[in-house]
C-alpha cells in the first residue's frame, strides 16, 4: 500500500484544511465540497485526512460495519451476537465517476432470488463508506443515476437494491468529500444542498510558498516512506487534536444569541430552506470544539457562514458562489451580543486558543488573510448615455451589448432515437426510464425484465424436472429489459456576431435568448460549444464542454461588428463536431444557428453560406435557426438556411416557452389531432 502525503504537510490552503478538520470532528456538519483549478492539492488534501480519522468499532465480521454499540437491526448479515467486535481505521472509500450502478449500491444475484428465495447479496461502495469517508473526485461530472442514489442515501442514511420486489436494504451513513473544477461543469443544485460546506480553492500567487509547495512534493516522491516520518509527529498532534475535540463537542454550549446570529445570516442571505440554519449551527459548534472551547463565539458564526452558506445563495447557474463579508459582519453585528459568554475582565478574553492549519484561533483565518469577494467576476462595460456601453475605439467593432433577460425557451430535441450519455433533452436507449421491450443480457444483468424470463422459462419446466411450487430459472432465460429515457446532447451555438447584428436593442435580445438555451441547457445536462463569425472569420469562442457557465461568460463579453462570414461560421461549426464525433460518438448534436441569414464578404457569399448548410444537412445533423431579423420589411433569409441546413427556424419570440405565436401553433396541432 503507498504512503499518503501526510496532512500537515500540505501547504497553504487553510480553509480546505479547516473544512475537512471540522467534518472530523463532526461528521454530522455533512461533508466538504472542493472547487478549484486544477492541481491545488485538492485530492491530496482528502485522501490524507483518512490517515487522522479516529478508529472504529465494528461487529466482527460484518460486511457492512456496524456499530457494536448500536448494530443495525436490519443489517443484512445480522443478527448480531453482542460482544464481538473490532476496532480498525476509518475507510476512505473512491467512487469512480464512471462506476455502475451496482458497483455503488450492490447486486444482487437474480437468479438465485428467483430459483431459491435467497437473498444473495454483495455489498457495493455504499456500504464500504458506512461510517468512513466516500470521496467522488470529480463530483459534478458523475452520472444522473448515481447522483440519484447518492442523494437517496445520504437524504436516509441507509441504501436500498430493489430487484423485480426483492429488496436488500442496510445502513448507509459517510462523510461525503466531493473535488470537482468549476470549468468542467456544475453540479445539481440537489446535490450541490447535500454538502455541508464549501470550499474555493487556488493555487497560490506567492513565490516563497510555491517553491515550498515543489520541495516538499519533490521530497515526497524520492521517499515517501522517510518524508511522512518527518511529519508523523505533527500528525500524531492533530489526530490527538480531533479525539480530545470531538470528546469536548457534547460539551459545547449555543446560546440562544449565537442561534439568533445564524438564523438572522441565514434570512439576510435569502438561502432556500432550513438545512443551512443547521448546518450553520453545527459547524460553529465544531469550530469552537475545535479551538477547545465550550461556548459559541461570534467569530465561530462568521467563519461557520463563510463555510457553509456561499454554495447555498446560487439563483441559477451563472450566479458565481461567494459571499459579502461586510453585509455579514453588518448582520452579525446586529444581532450580536445579546447571549454570549462575558468577558470577566480576568485577561482570559485575550488568550488565543492554539492556532490550528489556518493560523488563526481555532484554526481560521486571520481577519487580513480571510478571502475576499472578487465582486462581478465579469465587470460590465462603463454606460454611455442611455444606460448603453461605450463603443470601443477600433473601427467596425462595437464593444459587448449587456444581455437581455433570459426565459424559460420551448424544448429543441433532436429527432430519433439515441443511446448517449444520460441527460434530459432527447430520447434515447437508457438504463433508467420506462421499459419498453427486452432482450438477452449482453453482460451482466442490470435490470430483469421479469415477465419476458418467465416466458422464456416456462416451457422448459417438465424438462428441467420441476417439482415444486418455484420455478427453475437457467442463466440463459435471464432477460434485460429495454428502457427508453432522455439524453444529453452536445448544444454547439453559431452565432452571427457581425454588424447586421450590432443593433443594441437587438444583439441584447440575441445574447438574452441564447443565455435563455444556455441555462435550458444546463438544466438538460448538456455539453454545449460555441462559435462566432463576423468580420472575416469565424473563431471558437468555446470547444465543447460540461461548463455552462463559462460559455455565458464568453458570450458577454462578445463583440459585434465587420462583415458577415456565414459560410466561415457554418464550417467552423462543421469541424468543431467532426472532432467532437470522434471523442463521443455516441452524443448527438444539435446545432443552433443565431442569426439573420445574411451573408457578405468575399465572392457569391450567399451561395458558400448555402454549400457550408447542406453539409449538416447531408450528415443528418439536427438544426435550429433562430431568425434574428427584425422590422418591417423583412428578407426570409433564415429560413432559406435552415430549409438548406435541413433544419427548421424559429423567431425570437417563437422560442419563448410561453409567447403567443407558439400558443397558437400548439392550439392548431392540437385542432387538428383531434
Amino acid at each position: 500500500m503507498s504512503t499518503p502525503f501526510p496532512f500537515t504537510a500540505v501547504v497553504g490552503q487553510d480553509d480546505l484544511r479547516l473544512a475537512l478538520l471540522l467534518n472530523a470532528v463532526s461528521p454530522a456538519v455533512g461533508g466538504v465540497l472542493v472547487r478549484g483549478e486544477k492541481g491545488t492539492a485538492k485530492s491530496t488534501a482528502v485522501r490524507a485526512l483518512s490517515a487522522l480519522m479516529p478508529e472504529v468499532d465494528v461487529v466482527s465480521g460484518c460486511r457492512f460495519s456496524c456499530d457494536p454499540d448500536s448494530p443495525d437491526p436490519g443489517c443484512p448479515d445480522g443478527p448480531h451476537a453482542p460482544g464481538a467486535f473490532a476496532s480498525r481505521a476509518a475507510r476512505m472509500v473512491e467512487l469512480p465517476v464512471g462506476a455502475s450502478e451496482d458497483r455503488l449500491v450492490g447486486a444482487l444475484d437474480i437468479e438465485r432470488a428467483l430459483a431459491e428465495g435467497v437473498k444473495a447479496f454483495e455489498p457495493g461502495l455504499l456500504a464500504d463508506a458506512h461510517r468512513g469517508i466516500l470521496y467522488v473526485d470529480e463530483v459534478n461530472l458523475l452520472h444522473d443515476h448515481l447522483v440519484d442514489l447518492l442523494l437517496d442515501a445520504a437524504a436516509m442514511g441507509a441504501s436500498y437494491v430493489e430487484r423485480e420486489g426483492v429488496s436488500v436494504r442496510h445502513a448507509a451513513r459517510f462523510l461525503l468529500v466531493g473535488t470537482m473544477n468549476p470549468e468542467e461543469g456544475e453540479l445539481r443544485p440537489q446535490l450541490l444542498d447535500r454538502f455541508g460546506l464549501t470550499v474555493e480553492v487556488a493555487a497560490s500567487r506567492e513565490p516563497d510558498q510555491r517553491v515550498e509547495v515543489v520541495r516538499r512534493r519533490l521530497a515526497y516522491d524520492d521517499d515517501p516512506a522517510g518524508f511522512a516520518a518527518r511529519w508523523a509527529d505533527e500528525e500524531a498532534a492533530v489526530r490527538a487534536r480531533i479525539v480530545a475535540a470531538r470528546e469536548l463537542l457534547p460539551s459545547v454550549r449555543l446560546g440562544d444569541g449565537a442561534l439568533r446570529q445564524i438564523a438572522a445570516t441565514c434570512a439576510a442571505f435569502e438561502v432556500d430552506g432550513m438545512r443551512a440554519d443547521i448546518v450553520m449551527a453545527r459547524t460553529a459548534t465544531a469550530l469552537a470544539a475545535w479551538a477547545g472551547r465550550t461556548d459559541v463565539l461570534a467569530e465561530d458564526v462568521r467563519q461557520a457562514a463563510l463555510l457553509a452558506l456561499p454554495h447555498r445563495r446560487r439563483r441559477n447557474p451563472f450566479d458565481a458562489p461567494g459571499l459579502d463579508e461586510d453585509k455579514l459582519d453588518e448582520t452579525l453585528e446586529e444581532f450580536g451580543g445579546q447571549d454570549g459568554p462575558a468577558d470577566d475582565g480576568d485577561g482570559d478574553g485575550d488568550d488565543d486558543p492554539d492556532p490550528g492549519p489556518g493560523g488563526g484561533p481555532g484554526g481560521q483565518p486571520e481577519p487580513d488573510d480571510a478571502p475576499q469577494g472578487d465582486g462581478d467576476a465579469a465587470a460590465r462595460p462603463e454606460a454611455g448615455e442611455g444606460g448603453e456601453p461605450q463603443a470601443s475605439g477600433g473601427a467596425g467593432e462595437q464593444s459587448p451589448a449587456r444581455s437581455a433577460e433570459p426565459f424559460r425557451t420551448k424544448v429543441l430535441s433532436v429527432p430519433g432515437l439515441g443511446q448517449g450519455a444520460a441527460g434530459r433533452r432527447s430520447r434515447a436507449r437508457t438504463e433508467h426510464g420506462r421499459t419498453t421491450g427486452a432482450r438477452r443480457p449482453r453482460g451482466a444483468l442490470t435490470k430483469l425484465h421479469l415477465a419476458a424470463t418467465v416466458q422464456a422459462a416456462a416451457p422448459h419446466q417438465r424438462a428441467r424436472g420441476r417439482s415444486g411450487p418455484g420455478l427453475v430459472v437457467r442463466r440463459d432465460d435471464l432477460r434485460q429489459a429495454t428502457r427508453e429515457g432522455r439524453e444529453g446532447n452536445l448544444v454547439l451555438f453559431v452565432v452571427d456576431a457581425s454588424g447586421s447584428m450590432a443593433a443594441r436593442q437587438r444583439m441584447s435580445a440575441v445574447k438574452g435568448a441564447v443565455l435563455s438555451l444556455l441555462l435550458d441547457a444546463y438544466q438538460r445536462r448538456d455539453k454545449v460549444g460555441l462559435v462566432t463569425f463576423r468580420g472575416s472569420a469565424a473563431d471558437v469562442a468555446l470547444p465543447p464542454t460540461s461548463s455552462v457557465d463559462a460559455a455565458a461568460v464568453r458570450l458577454e463579453s462578445l463583440p459585434t461588428g465587420g462583415r458577415t462570414p456565414l459560410a466561415a461560421g457554418l464550417l467552423r461549426a462543421h469541424e468543431v463536431l467532426r472532432v467532437e464525433r470522434l471523442r463521443d460518438p455516441a452524443r448527438r448534436a444539435l446545432v443552433v444557428v443565431v442569426t439573420d441569414g445574411r451573408a457578405t464578404g468575399g465572392p457569391e457569399p450567399v451561395a458558400l453560406a448555402g454549400r457550408a448548410a447542406r453539409l449538416f444537412a447531408a450528415e443528418g445533423t439536427a438544426s435550429v435557426v433562430v431568425d434574428c431579423e427584425s422590422g418591417p420589411v423583412r428578407l426570409g433569409l433564415a429560413g432559406q438556411l435552415a430549409g438548406e441546413l435541413g433544419g427548421t427556424a424559429v423567431t425570437l419570440d417563437e422560442l419563448r416557452a410561453d409567447s403567443i405565436a407558439g400558443l397558437v401553433k400548439d392550439v392548431q396541432g392540437s385542432r387538428r389531432a383531434a
